[in-house]
């Protein structure tokens, strides 16, 4: 059985929240996700704490198709490390922390204004 890393190749709306975990495309996924122009990845980050470029390294893979960074902190609102946002700055990218409500709301107008828009998803229980 070979298992890999979710992965849902499009965009699409976050339907649903909570429980740890999220609902997009008729599909669920527990944990973290990132939603950038490729597609939907499940994120390998539990906390803010763990925000780094390494973590996301995809979104400046794909910069020169983002805007807009959403990024769900959980339930909190929980800002960006300085050196974080600066980078994002310098890729031309802004980057919005705020709960992860907040965040997939925002999401879903953006995406269904087709702007150029990424988001950053802690889940939350």
């Amino acid at each position: 059985m070979e298992i890999r890393d979710a992965h849902f190749p499009g965009r699409a709306p976050i339907d649903a929240y909570g429980n740890g975990g999220f609902r997009f495309a008729n599909m669920s996924h527990k944990g973290a996700l990132l939603c950038v122009p490729s597609g939907i990845y499940g994120w390998h980050v539990d906390d803010p704490s763990q925000f780094s470029e390494e973590a996301f390294e995809r979104v400046f893979q794909e910069q020169s198709d983002i805007e807009v960074l959403l990024v769900g902190t959980g339930v909190d609102l929980r800002p960006l490390p300085s050196d974080l946002k600066t980078l994002f700055r310098e890729a031309s990218i802004l980057s919005d922390p705020m709960s992860t409500g907040a965040a997939i709301r925002t999401f879903n107008v953006l995406l269904s204004e087709d702007r150029a828009v990424a988001a950053a998803l802690l889940p939350v229980d």
